[in-house]
């Protein structure tokens, strides 16, 4: 019994391989795999995008906050004091939720935006990199209430300043 199925698979295997040639012959060469092959999304994290930023403090008046800081993401590394907390926040904004389709705390303040006329302190950052695969170049400051606001939802990601 054993012999005849190692038959039977030579066997199928022989016309397997007799048949491709002349399958390929009616439609060209098979397209080779470029190597390596990404990974699946599950394998590199919940949404498989790159993130990877430069944070550049100054101005805060806390000699432990200013600098610049690498931030990476899945698994969370750099020099960026607080990574892992960082990275969970990152995580956190671009989940959707029921009122939007997730959050991009790089975006600017809108330029009709109404904001307090408030003055959060002279720190200033930009973050520049990969955040979701897409290219971030942001600036920020505290010089209103909705730039303050936009430096607060960016914690821990930015330091909590004063």
């Amino acid at each position: 019994m054993l012999r005849r199925l190692a038959l039977t698979a030579v066997a199928s295997f022989a016309v397997l391989s007799a048949a491709a040639p002349a399958a390929t012959a009616a439609t060209g060469p098979l397209p080779l795999l470029s190597l390596p092959l990404p990974l699946p999304s599950a394998l590199q994290g919940d949404d498989g995008a790159e993130t990877r930023l430069t944070v550049t403090v100054s101005g805060s008046g806390d000699r432990e906050a200013d600098g610049v800081y690498e931030l990476r993401c899945l698994p969370a590394g750099g020099t960026h004091p607080v990574a892992q907390q960082a990275c969970d926040r990152l995580a956190e904004l671009a989940q959707p939720t029921d009122t939007n389709a997730g959050t991009d705390p790089f975006r600017p303040v809108p330029a009709d935006a109404m904001c307090t006329q408030q003055f959060g302190g002279s720190a200033t950052a930009r973050v520049t990199g990969i955040w979701q695969g897409q290219h971030v170049d942001a600036s920020f400051d505290r010089t209103d209430g909705c730039e303050i606001a936009r430096w607060n939802t960016l914690r821990p990601v930015l330091p909590n300043v004063r």
